[in-house]
């Protein structure tokens, strides 16, 4: 049994098989990066999007799904799989062109669910009324990037967003009965480790329904890359990582779905940490060092919720 709400055992008891997660690009942009909101992106995203590495480059929604059937059920014995519109912002569109490809994808024969990721600020009504219908009829999660809990920090790695336009598009959200991961990420630049472990206490008071933990990751061609070649980055080592995300998993609330706890970068953009390539590993320790420790998710859950940082809260 793991010591963590994990992901896995949750599509396990909701399909009763091995199912997958298919990355697909379906060609959207960010506007963090046409101009809407800002030109040059985050610091750690590179030019091609997160998660873009692996995609059959150039095929429409249904070909890259069937091209990645085929890898994943030799490779893992899946026998279902779940789309996921992971590389850049995928409800930056019209909600006509959304539908037309959330619908190709459910098409697909054995892809029994959507992940949609995006930012927070590309969710207006319409659309969220759109993810709601899907949510309805599919098993069904939308990814909305937060990366940090603190203002200070969004600003820093050039998010183009602050923190209360997450709380309103999971406000959003919520009110629709949409299930909300949020992506977080530990490491980043002028974070303390107590600021760091502190999401968790925002995360919980958040009400979101998942959360994705990654490690900071310097990509070829980021501006991070840049300043960690002028020694103005420090990057965790893998023992320090490792008991980060411990004192992180036991602060969070049990019910909140681990979707990850570490990432591995394209072997040949990434700079470093390259530690971070023996990715079962680091999940192994992080596993070995919870029973070591004797403790689980929300081991060290306050019964009282710590105040929020910055002095701020969430609307209810």
């Amino acid at each position: 049994m793991s010591r963590y709400n994990a992901f896995s055992d949750e599509l396990k008891k909701v399909f009763g098989c091995k199912v997958q997660r298919l990355s697909v690009d379906a060609g959207f942009t960010c506007p963090n990066r046409d101009g809407k909101v800002g030109t040059d992106g985050c610091i750690f995203c590179g030019g091609k999007g997160s998660g873009s590495y692996g995609i059959l480059q150039g095929a429409g929604v249904a070909q890259q799904l069937e091209h990645a059937k085929e890898v994943m059920v030799r490779k893992y014995k899946a026998a279902r799989f779940i789309a996921y519109f992971q590389s850049y912002s995928n409800t930056y569109a019209p909600v006509e062109r959304l539908k037309d490809l959330y619908d190709e994808a459910l098409a697909v024969p054995d892809v029994v669910g959507l992940i949609v990721g995006t930012r927070p600020d590309c969710l207006p009504e319409a659309t969220l009324d759109l993810l709601a219908s899907y949510a309805r009829r599919t098993y069904f999660w939308l990814e909305l990037g937060l990366q940090s809990h603190l203002d200070r920090t969004l600003a820093a790695i050039g998010r183009g967003h602050d923190r209360a336009s997450f709380e309103s598009a999971l406000k959003g959200c919520r009110a629709r009965g949409i299930r909300v991961c949020a992506h977080v990420i530990l490491g980043l630049p002028g974070e303390s480790r107590e600021e760091m472990l502190s999401c968790a206490d925002y995360l919980n008071a958040s009400g979101v329904d998942g959360v994705k933990v990654h490690l900071l990751h310097v990509m070829r061609g980021t501006r991070l890359a840049e300043q960690y070649e002028a020694g103005e980055v420090a990057l965790l080592d893998r023992d320090s990582y490792v008991g980060l995300v411990c004192d992180f998993l036991e602060r969070l609330d049990p019910r909140i779905v681990v979707q990850r706890l570490t990432g591995d970068g394209n072997r040949r953009d990434l700079i470093a940490p390259l530690w971070s390539l023996a990715k079962f590993e680091v999940l192994n320790c992080i596993d070995n060092e919870l029973k070591r420790r004797g403790t689980r998710q929300g081991s060290r859950l306050s019964l009282t919720p710590a105040p929020l940082p910055e002095g701020e809260g969430m609307d209810s």
